[in-house]
């Protein structure tokens, strides 16, 4: 329940984001109308466009500005170098598709941040608008990735709750400890846990988090018939050898 709450939240979030400040009868630009709009003597203003969505960044001259940290930016639509930060010529463009749920989410926060300090003066015509100001299938697209990235970050957080990382350190002399606490992972709770190691699904490697050993699976109500021993039976889940299975540190030697 909370998983699905917390999606719909998200997703009507994502929704209001991406249409917020931005109605058909706004102005059209075409690449080459926003290609003056570099701030320069002479020219008419100081644009930029990200998913297609133009903004008024003049406010911010020094940063978008000739000479500005991020005049690359300016009279463009350059989308893909707000997340990966390459500001050579093949990186300044406006393709998304190839680009990592991380680097989506990178670019979500970036609409939101021009949305709430710049304003919106139109649409680019071209990969994400049509001559119209519609919507094309390439913007439908990257919002289906982006609201896709959004539900893998709400998945990542509601795991990290139902298993935190351990405390970890290092020693030549005593080897790796392993242990856990109630703030461990950066989580804070009323149970410390025990380790594990948990495999995730479609990756190769393993780490080490809290497990909850008493109480209902994560997802029960403690009203439900359980076995009172939290999620120790994950199937994704395994012991650490050599170590009391309740224990809530671990050392492993070499």
């Amino acid at each position: 329940m909370w998983r699905c709450a917390a999606l719909a939240l998200l997703g009507l979030g994502l929704a209001a984001l991406l249409g917020r400040g931005f109605e058909p009868r706004q102005r059209l630009l075409s690449a080459h109308d926003l290609r003056r709009y570099r701030g320069a003597p002479g020219d008419p203003g100081l644009y930029l466009a990200l998913l297609g969505r133009v903004f008024d960044v003049q406010r911010g001259r020094r940063h978008y500005g000739p000479g500005g940290a991020y005049s690359a930016l300016a009279g463009r639509d350059a989308t893909r170098a707000f997340a990966t930060g390459d500001f050579t010529p093949a990186g300044l463009v406006d393709d998304v598709s190839s680009l990592s749920p991380r680097e989506l989410l990178s670019i979500q926060g970036w609409l939101s941040f021009y949305s709430d300090n710049y304003d919106p003066v139109g649409k680019l015509v071209g990969r994400y608008y049509d001559e119209n100001g519609a919507p094309t299938a390439a913007l439908r697209e990257a919002e289906a990735a982006m609201e896709e990235a959004l539900k893998l970050q709400a998945d990542s957080e509601q795991r990290k709750q139902q298993f935190p990382p351990c405390n970890s350190e290092w020693s030549s002399a005593k080897g790796t400890r392993f242990w856990c606490s109630r703030q461990s992972g950066g989580v804070s709770r009323d149970w410390a846990g025990v380790p594990r190691r948990l495999y995730r699904p479609g990756s190769q490697g393993t780490g080490c988090v809290c497990v909850r050993s008493t109480g209902p699976p994560w997802g029960h109500p403690p009203s439900a018939q359980h076995s009172d021993r939290g999620d120790l039976d994950d199937p994704h889940l395994e012991e650490y050898e050599g170590c009391h299975p309740l224990a809530e540190q671990c050392v492993l030697r070499g």
